[in-house]
């Protein structure tokens, strides 16, 4: 029999009227398929799909959200998922929408270290991957466009994007600081002046008493995540004890993204630990790169190469359910003890002024991302040049692809000339790029 409306959802405190328990497995399980592209990409495909194509969340409600991610260490797009499921149903459909958006990432990691760790460099996956990557680029910039469209509604908020663009693309300065700023503009920036300047904010359950609540939550959280891996520390093997400290300090220092760590990360697994190697580390980011999930997967690669390099598939496997425990657990714990203050900020016009403000830059900081998923894509090779006081990333001209170029072509007409959707766009580049390697 379907599932009633109204289920069990009603019983659980500050939930939405909206979907049922298989529902919310069919849509954040398709999101959990289909977040190919990086942030950018999720980012958009959520807003489709839990915006767009159904009244689940409201266009205000997605973009505080989506801001408050951006601050958050970890993740964004994972915890973004997290959140709607929090908001719909509570804890539960939190803990659904981001296992969902993990997993099928984590299951197609999994069987790419097998067979990585059998036969190496895996040409024909390589090969396909690369028509996926060129798609990507076409699906990030259809994204961009439309997360702008929505995010970029004033002249200051386009000034604001335009210059976060250039802080991290062209100054290379930290994400918290480009952030930072951005808030203080929003916040600082003259307020309207009357309440009917400012928006409505539909369907927004009263705010829950805050009490013991947020100690109650981080309690819980910081148990289940740390004590496990303390716990290996006592009695597990080694290997596994140095993989879950280091993955969960990464947790923590993760601001910004993957991109923002990886060469922090790529030098203490090389070079501090020697886990893997240099080699090993780039085609790792590569296959997680074309993954469904989050980038952060990367760490479930290497903790799994790690693991089998050291003692065989029984320690591969346990190095992954460390590593993504030790990635993935503090994801909740922010969303969960975070999310409740969400809505407190529509009553807050300053602080929800701030929240636009990063917002805005969140603009800049994808469109620098997709450049540079882009430029890796396209060229094999990317250093970086100086013009006078700037360094900025820039390709040898010699190293450009032209299978890679000609399949981003071929993506741009299928997105934007024939209009079809992510998975036929995917599956048609991935085909079309075995069939070049092949020839």
């Amino acid at each position: 029999m379907p599932e009633t409306a109204g289920a069990d959802r009603d019983a659980i405190p500050g939930a939405l009227p909206g979907p049922g328990t298989a529902e919310m497995v069919r849509v954040f399980g398709r999101i959990g398929l289909l977040s190919f592209g990086g942030p950018a990409a999720q980012i958009a495909l959520m807003h489709k799909e839990l915006v767009e194509d159904r009244p689940w969340l409201d266009e205000d409600t997605y973009l505080r959200a989506l801001s408050l991610c951006m601050l958050l260490p970890g993740p964004e797009a994972m915890q973004l998922a997290t959140y709607a499921g929090w908001r719909l149903r509570g804890v539960p459909g939190g803990l659904l929408a981001g296992g969902l958006f993990v997993v099928p990432g984590a299951l197609v990691i999994a069987v790419l270290v097998a067979l990585y760790a059998a036969f190496g460099q895996l040409d024909p996956v390589q090969a396909a991957f690369v028509g996926v990557k060129a798609a990507v680029i076409v699906i990030v910039v259809q994204a961009l466009r439309g997360v702008a469209r929505r995010a970029l509604k004033s002249r200051g908020a386009w000034i604001v994007a335009s210059l976060a663009f250039l802080a991290i693309f062209a100054l290379n300065l930290p994400f918290p600081l480009i952030i930072l700023g951005a808030g203080l503009w929003g916040y600082l920036k003259p307020p309207p002046t009357t309440p009917a300047d400012i928006p409505p904010i539909p369907n927004l359950p009263p705010p829950a008493p805050l009490s013991a609540g947020p100690l109650r939550t981080a309690a819980t959280w910081l148990v289940l995540w740390l004590v496990p891996l303390a716990a290996l520390s006592l009695t597990g093997p080694p290997l596994l004890a140095e993989i879950g400290w280091f993955f969960a300090w990464l947790a923590v220092v993760t601001f910004g993204g993957a991109y923002a760590v990886l060469a922090y990360m790529t030098q203490t697994v090389v070079e501090q630990y020697a886990w893997i190697s240099t080699a090993q580390m780039i085609d790792a980011l590569g296959l997680a790169e074309t993954t469904p999930g989050p980038l952060i997967l990367v760490t479930q690669f290497v903790a799994m190469l790690a693991g089998f390099l050291s003692g065989g598939t029984g320690l591969a496997l346990a190095a992954g359910v460390v590593a993504l425990w030790a990635t993935f657990v503090p994801c909740f714990l922010w969303i969960f003890l975070a999310g409740p203050f969400l809505d407190r900020l529509a009553a807050r016009p300053r602080l929800t002024a701030a929240l636009s403000g990063v917002t805005a830059a969140v603009v800049g900081v994808i469109a620098n991302l997709s450049l540079w998923f882009a430029l890796h894509v396209l060229f094999r090779d990317v250093g970086q040049a100086r013009f006078g006081p700037v360094s900025l990333p820039w390709p040898a001209w010699s190293s450009l692809d032209p299978a890679a170029l000609a399949l981003t072509v071929l993506a741009a007409l299928l997105v934007f000339g024939l209009r079809l959707g992510m998975v036929p766009v995917l599956a048609l580049c991935a085909a079309f790029a075995l069939c070049l390697n092949l020839v």
